[in-house]
């Protein structure tokens, strides 16, 4: 299922959710236009790489990496996500703490990443961390919250809107499938792990951070 938009009105204009979507942009607009071997020097140099992080160094890569990505589809993922669920979780914590919660999540995520691979040489770029936290901050503040969602079957596209709760519960189900099926054929190229620990992060951190009353407009077919 692909989240296209959700039914949940906005508290506030969220200023923070959008300048972090400018921000990735712009950020990849420079990586992009880097030459190819520049690329690679500036990814090494900003991403997480998991083995030097757990050595000891490198700490600030916890927070650069969450601007870094990989290619096209994977920022286009991330700022769709982000876009449609981050304005709901800004109005929820105001400005300043969803700023806050953001980078928390990110780096905790970044963290589970290690973690769960702590003598890898490979950069860990991208914002999905950090946007596992406002994911599991919005399913749990508004799991009725309607979403309307595409889904290819086969030759055959659909939309249709589903609660929030069913759309961002089987995402983190994926994603803990996911997870620990590369934990034991030992394949890599996506950081599930840190998905999962920003989901999680999230979870746990959306009532210390929230500081206004839910709202949520339900829809019902």
């Amino acid at each position: 299922m692909i989240p296209l938009k959700d039914d949940n009105p906005r508290l506030a204009f969220p200023l923070v959710n959008t300048l972090l979507i400018v921000a990735n942009i712009v950020v990849f607009l420079h990586q992009i236009f880097l030459p190819e071997n520049e690329t690679r020097m500036f990814i090494e140099e900003y991403g997480a790489i998991p083995g030097l992080i757990a050595g000891g160094s490198h700490y600030s890569t916890l927070l650069t990496s969450m601007f870094l990505h990989g290619g096209i589809l994977h920022i286009l993922g991330n700022l769709l996500y982000l876009f449609i669920f981050g304005d709901n979780v800004e109005g929820l914590m105001g400005s300043a703490r969803y700023f806050v919660f953001y980078i928390l999540c990110g780096m905790g995520a970044a963290l589970s990443h290690i973690w769960s691979d702590p003598h890898s040489s490979l950069p860990m770029v991208g914002a999905s961390g950090a946007i596992s936290g406002v994911l599991g901050a919005y399913m749990i503040s508004y799991p009725k919250a309607r979403v309307l969602v595409l889904l290819p079957i086969f030759f055959y596209i659909s939309t249709f809107r589903v609660p929030a709760l069913v759309v961002l519960g089987l995402w983190f189900l994926n994603q803990l499938l996911s997870g620990f099926l590369r934990a034991e054929d030992g394949m890599g190229g996506v950081a599930w792990f840190a998905h999962i620990g920003g989901f999680v992060i999230g979870l746990v951190l959306v009532k210390l951070f929230a500081r206004r009353p839910r709202r949520e407009r339900l829809t019902y077919d």
